[in-house]
């Protein structure tokens, strides 16, 4: 989850309401052809509104007239994911649809999307991609269908100027008992919860995306194997993941009643975060624009002087604090496109230089690949540009198919930490009966 799925700041999403064709009749990539390009988030749609005539003047100096028809009008997440797949199966989808990567595996795995393989390994820039971007864009089938033009860092957000007033240390923490430390000197001195982690289900998909995976990315322990393809729903670090959540609520550190009402982020990242009475918040690299920069749902105001940032603490013995690598959008084709390479050639130039710069920069999002921090308008983000940095060292989340149904079963394990009717393991146990149900035996390690 990403703020609250209809509006932040300027992440509205676009979707055209009931005119998306797939294609133009000719045949002959080269021209004349008209590629359609799906953009369904305003900030998005935005940026590459300018920048498609530069595309096309660039198309005609190499000889090849293949004009850019921009698709757009509003829609939230969920809508997104219904309505493009009803496109993609009637076959009157867009040639180029740019969307998160979470809905590529399900797509991808339908035959909806074009395998990319072949068009990447020719392909100079490919070569400038963080591995870590480019193994979180590789499907379950080892192969590649969308281009990922922005990455993402998660870490733990915190408002220095806040801590630094109330006399608590603002260094690193090595441990999560010694935030936790941090964290209760705190609530003794404002009476206040002072960390936000998403759980429970009011906060739907962001309870695992944003709140549980993140903890349990770092534990060490595996939780999806890729090669099995399976999902492992009880180790040591899943149990450590759970237990972290009911040490928290035990010593009033979450703010429970905020995480189990409608829009439990509104309350919480977007007003106690911002007036500092709760100082610190799980958060991706999206939060300095999206949520906190001058056009974000919740400004702060010098948001870079008083905010930083830490990694997760190390919450098992024998591992390191660490930050969260993660994807975010990229371009996918349509595998029914009449025009495959065309759509590619945009795909990849939207993906490169100036013109990815400049998406980076509007969108608040970490550059996927190594050449761009001397590039302009992305050079000037200095937040963005030292999220980057984590990339090459940053822990690889587990993901995988049926993870809607293992993020389900967390909505509900740590539901019932909130409600206090489950302690640390009673909640693991909870998660892994439900898991192993929703999930079923063919996708469960044994």
């Amino acid at each position: 989850m990403r703020r609250n799925r209809v509006l932040a700041g300027a992440a509205a999403g676009i979707l055209l309401g009931g005119a998306l064709t797939a294609c133009s009749s000719s045949a002959d990539d080269d021209g004349p052809v008209t590629v359609k390009l799906l953009e369904f988030q305003e900030a998005r749609a935005e940026v590459v509104e300018d920048l498609i005539p530069r595309f096309e003047k660039e198309m005609a100096k190499q000889g090849k007239e293949i004009k850019v028809e921009l698709v757009s009008d509003p829609l939230t997440d969920e809508q997104f994911r219904t309505k493009i797949t009803q496109e993609l199966h009637s076959g009157s989808a867009p040639d180029v649809i740019d969307m998160g990567g979470t809905n590529v595996t399900g797509l991808a795995g339908a035959g909806y999307l074009l395998n990319l393989d072949d068009h990447l390994d020719g392909w100079d820039g490919w070569d400038q991609y963080y591995p870590s971007v480019k193994e979180g864009a590789r499907q379950p089938d080892g192969s590649f269908y969308s281009i990922p033009h922005e990455a993402s860092i998660q870490s733990l957000f915190y408002r220095e100027d806040v801590l630094k007033r109330l006399g608590v240390d603002t260094s690193q923490p090595r441990t999560w008992d010694e935030l936790i430390g941090r964290l209760k000197q705190v609530r003794a001195k404002t009476g206040e919860a002072p960390l936000v982690l998403p759980a429970g289900t009011a906060w739907g998909g962001g309870s695992w995306s944003e709140g549980f995976l993140p903890v349990m990315a770092g534990t060490g322990s595996t939780f999806y194997d890729a090669k099995t393809k399976k999902w492992d729903v009880r180790s040591p670090g899943l149990s450590a993941a759970f237990g972290l959540y009911a040490k928290l609520v035990a010593a009033d550190l979450l703010p429970v009643r905020d995480l189990q009402n409608p829009n439990p982020w509104e309350p919480t990242k977007y007003e106690k975060f911002v007036e500092g009475t709760l100082p610190v918040a799980a958060q991706g690299s999206w939060g300095w624009k999206y949520d906190w920069g001058p056009e974000g749902a919740a400004p702060i105001e010098d948001v870079r002087d008083k905010v930083g940032t830490w990694d997760y603490p190390a919450l098992v013995p024998g591992t390191e604090p660490y930050s969260v690598g993660g994807g975010g959008f990229g371009y996918s084709v349509n595998a029914d496109s009449a025009h495959a390479d065309a759509s590619v050639e945009l795909a990849k130039w939207l993906s490169s230089g100036t013109a990815l710069a400049e998406q980076l920069a509007a969108v608040g999002a970490v550059a996927p690949r190594k050449d761009l921090a001397d590039t302009a308008p992305y050079k000037g983000e200095p937040s963005l540009i030292e999220a980057e940095r984590k990339l090459g060292s940053s822990v690889q989340p587990p993901r995988g198919d049926g993870e809607d149904q293992v993020s389900q079963a967390v909505q509900e394990a740590t539901e019932k930490i909130l409600s206090e009717d489950a302690d640390g393991d009673e909640a693991a146990d909870t998660f892994a009966t439900e898991a192993e149900e929703l999930l079923g035996d063919a996708r469960v390690a044994r």
